[in-house]
């Protein structure tokens, strides 16, 4: 009687004395009909091989792999491709797999039966993937050897065909963006060009020589003052002298000559006039100063006595030698002063545009730095583009001669000689399992049911009364001899024992 108090190990022995067939029947029965059931079962083969993944034979310093993925997601990904129905119904109707059901449940059953097992390095800190199993299960062993050999040759095309996309894909992206790149280079270029043009002799690499020509300048007119001041000197020497020398000719020949000479002058200031009018304005300060000596000039002349031949001007054997010399130093001398103030007009002229640039030149500097911080962006981008297009194009190259990462099958698939399943093994050993839970369960109810009272405690824990005394066992079946000779117990308070069939 179960559950009315805490048992012990000899009640379990007792128990499992009085219950031994109850959980041995179903213990041996049990295994004997997994065994059987496995005659019945259709049986299952496993084919299984070996693919190793190669590395690229070309080291990475000289070629970049294009395709840098994880192996891992690739792997799954390229499972996925294959186990699509595309893929998986040629299969199915050339090998004439799982026949009498539905297409779509052929390929559901074929994808259960396929199994991609990744093998991962066990190497510390390496992280690498070596390779991988495929194996097929089906009914008979040459079909399961030949599928697993078709889905060997899937993967390994597959890898071989995604590597090869990757890499035409990857090269014809950069021709794209290396053309786009050239295009905006070009751009920039122009642009660049454009801007040197335009502001020539004002960039911020010109400041430089540009400072140093004004400085050249700024000397080369300073020499050219000095020179024109010597000239100055010497002409007024040379008209002091001839001035004195006039003095002394006698009146009657000085009058024609001073109105010679003032006739030459006139004439030179004249000359002297017209060159300037042709180069600067009215209000130019020489200009103004020649036309007024030209003014006076005139009066003078005008103002001149009528006996004198003002008009008819000396000849030059008329006069001395020294005064025809002098006067030619004279003419030298203004011929040397007009070249002279030509000569620093112009470089008054340049000292002014040089100033000019120098004063611009802060200026064109900012605008310079964009228009050439764009171009350099835009030439190291092309610059970039075009050494990962070299590097996808001889990734391609590699590709194509499948000198890259490859798929290898070391082992072919096998012909299995025994089925995975069903393991007779295996169901006679769940049978065994199965029985003996079972028989325990059939003695544990048993025992829940039975209500037999088999030693004094289980008559205390039912009245809470002692035991006044004990009998023995006597089995009715026994003959009286048999009875006799049982040994006697002795009466003792506190003590019994009452059991089924027992006379009282």
């Amino acid at each position: 009687m179960l559950g009315h108090r805490s048992l012990r190990f000899q009640d379990y022995l007792d128990i499992l004395k009085r219950h031994c067939w109850v959980i041995l029947i179903p213990s041996i029965l049990l295994p004997i009909a997994g065994v059987v059931i496995t005659f019945f079962i259709q049986p299952k083969f496993l084919s299984q091989t070996l693919v190793l993944i190669e590395q690229q034979k070309v080291p990475d310093d000289y070629v970049k792999p294009v395709v840098t993925s994880d192996l891992d997601d690739r792997l799954a990904s390229m499972k996925e491709q294959i186990l699509s129905r595309s893929r998986l119904q040629p299969i199915i109707e050339r090998f004439s797999l799982y026949p009498g059901a539905q297409m779509e449940d052929r390929v559901n059953a074929a994808r259960k039966n396929i199994d991609v097992k990744p093998i991962h390095s066990e190497i510390a800190r390496s992280g690498g993937l070596p390779g991988f199993f495929i194996t097929f299960k089906a009914g008979d062993p040459r079909t399961a050897q030949a599928v697993c050999g078709e889905i060997t040759s899937l993967f390994v095309n597959e890898n071989l065909r995604d590597r090869e996309q990757s890499a035409v894909g990857t090269t014809d992206f950069l021709k794209g963006q290396l053309a786009d790149a050239k295009r905006k280079l070009d751009e920039q270029d122009a642009r660049l060009a454009e801007f040197q043009r335009k502001y020539i002799g004002k960039l911020p690499d010109q400041q430089s020589p540009n400072v140093n020509m004004l400085t050249s300048l700024n000397t080369q007119l300073e020499a050219i003052t000095q020179q024109l001041s010597r000239v100055e000197q010497d002409k007024t020497y040379a008209e002091s002298m001839l001035a004195q020398q006039l003095r002394e000719v006698p009146v009657s020949s000085t009058s024609g000559t001073s109105l010679s000479a003032q006739q030459a002058e006139l004439e030179q200031l004249v000359s002297q006039e017209t060159d300037l009018a042709n180069r600067y304005t009215p209000d130019y300060p020489d200009l103004k100063a020649v036309r007024r000596k030209i003014a006076e000039l005139r009066a003078k002349m005008n103002q001149a006595p009528s006996s004198t031949p003002a008009i008819t001007p000396a000849l030059p054997h008329a006069e001395p030698i020294g005064m025809q010399q002098l006067r030619a130093q004279i003419r030298a001398a203004e011929q040397g002063i007009q070249a002279k103030r030509h000569e620093q007009v112009q470089i008054q002229d340049e000292i002014r545009v040089y100033q000019g640039r120098i004063q611009a030149s802060p200026l064109v500097e900012e605008e310079y730095k964009e228009v050439t911080r764009d171009n350099e962006t835009a030439q190291k981008f092309y610059e970039t583009l075009l050494s990962k297009m070299n590097q996808s194009k001889m990734a391609t190259d590699l590709e194509r001669r499948n000198q890259g990462e490859q798929f290898r099958v070391m082992d072919e698939p096998n012909l299995p000689d025994a089925p995975v399943f069903p393991k007779r093994l295996y169901f006679a050993g769940g049978g065994f399992a199965l029985g003996l839970l079972l028989g325990i369960g059939i003695v544990v109810l048993l025992e829940h049911k039975d209500q037999s009272l088999r030693t004094e405690d289980d008559i205390w824990q039912l009245t809470k009364l002692p035991t006044l005394a004990v009998i023995s066992l006597i089995d009715l079946a026994l003959p009286d001899a048999r009875i006799e000779n049982l040994p006697k117990q002795d009466a003792f308070l506190g003590r019994a024992e009452i059991t089924p069939g027992a006379q009282r």
